[in-house]
């Protein structure tokens, strides 16, 4: 397979080389899960789309241009050398012909009707420069959860709700008008975790409007990537929240908020500090970290832990554990409740059922694959 971009496919329905919808898909050590990901946008009831795969320099490069190959000219490959997951999505905009972007990582996947309740969205309210939707999450190939029980949403969206939390843009979900998005200076390449966050902070500070739907349409793995160190990612959110407190013209209560934000943020890394040591048995290092948050967040909780690991460290350990259980079986329950209601559980027969369409050889996808 030719590492440049190739030509661009030719989707019934779509008007060629110029698209209604570019999808673009960052590409890093993925070549395990990408076939199964292009399957679900070749699968959409929606066709005016081209699907632009950067492979941002990964270190899985052969396997992936394998896995890509019986993909053959129905995706625009591009290759560049690895500067981050914000250079590889400003790259496939840049390069993207659509007027809409839809936004997919690497190992996720869309249900089928994703791509046309997007559009509609935004085409019926032209005011609307962005959507996204509810999803289910998925852990070692096992529905755990939803998105949106995960992190509960409010409308409107706007650039307060973003800074509260109250609205929570998924990224794998979204489509935006690429206008809004060249418009807002596209994905900071500097950060490498929560770049998205920020990016959708700028947008909406600067007046795009920006709504979801409640609908599940998308599978996202948890904890592939870059996401999956936890006090890393809350450090980086507190480095998204230092730089919208330099936006201009921030109100008080904005910044209030902000202020608000860094000071919980604070708070969680200081106890993620004490669970990890805990967890694996170096309570000297546990009781060090416990003291320390104890000293800058006060309260009961805390300075039981304290003493608890102060003389009984192994039965702090235990407790936790079992507390640790307890609340994952809670939420996998009602998870599961929600998810069986959507009739959304069964990745194996989705990924099995999203095979490659069958492609002609004047490049057209054949119609028994529609």
């Amino acid at each position: 397979m030719s590492s440049s971009d190739v030509s661009i496919p030719n989707f019934e329905g779509a008007t060629p080389g110029n698209p209604l919808v570019s999808v673009v898909i960052p590409a890093y050590n993925s070549a395990k899960y990408i076939p199964a990901t292009l399957n679900s946008v070749l699968a959409q009831t929606f066709r005016d789309f081209e699907i632009l795969v950067v492979n941002d320099g990964s270190p899985d490069t052969p396997q992936l241009e394998l896995a890509l190959q019986p993909f053959g000219t129905r995706i625009r490959y591009i290759k560049q050398a690895n500067r981050g997951p914000s250079s590889a999505r400003n790259t496939g905009i840049r390069e993207a012909h659509g007027k809409y972007i839809a936004f997919l990582d690497s190992d996720d996947l869309w249900f089928s009707e994703h791509l046309q309740n997007q559009v509609s969205a935004l085409q019926n309210d032209p005011s609307l420069g962005l959507t996204y939707a509810n999803g289910i999450h998925v852990e070692d190939e096992m529905p755990v959860s939803t998105a949106f029980d995960r992190t509960p949403q409010r409308e409107p969206v706007t650039f307060d709700s973003l800074l509260r939390e109250d609205s929570t843009v998924s990224t794998s979900s979204t489509v935006a008008l690429r206008r809004s998005l060249l418009e807002a200076d596209l994905f900071d390449e500097g950060l490498r975790r929560c770049e998205d966050f920020d990016l959708w902070l700028r947008m909406a500070h600067q007046g795009v409007r920006m709504t979801f739907t409640r609908k599940i349409q998308i599978y996202h793995r948890l904890a592939n990537g870059l996401a999956a160190n936890p006090i890393l990612m809350k450090r980086a959110r507190a480095e998204v929240y230092s730089k919208a407190e330099k936006l201009p013209d921030l109100t008080e209560s904005q910044r209030e908020t902000v202020r608000r934000k860094l000071s919980e943020i604070e708070q969680e890394i200081e106890l993620e500090n004490v669970k990890e040591p805990l967890l694996s048995g170096r309570y000297a290092d546990a009781r060090r970290a416990a003291e320390h948050a104890a000293r800058t967040a006060s309260n009961w909780k805390l300075a039981t832990v304290v003493i608890g690991l102060r003389f009984f460290p192994s039965l702090v350990q235990k407790l936790y554990r079992r507390h640790l259980r307890r609340i994952s079986q809670q939420k996998r329950a009602e998870s599961v409740r929600r998810m069986a209601e959507t009739g959304a559980l069964d990745l194996a027969h989705f990924e099995k059922t999203a095979s490659i369409p069958e492609q002609r050889e004047d490049g057209q996808i054949a119609a028994n694959a529609m």
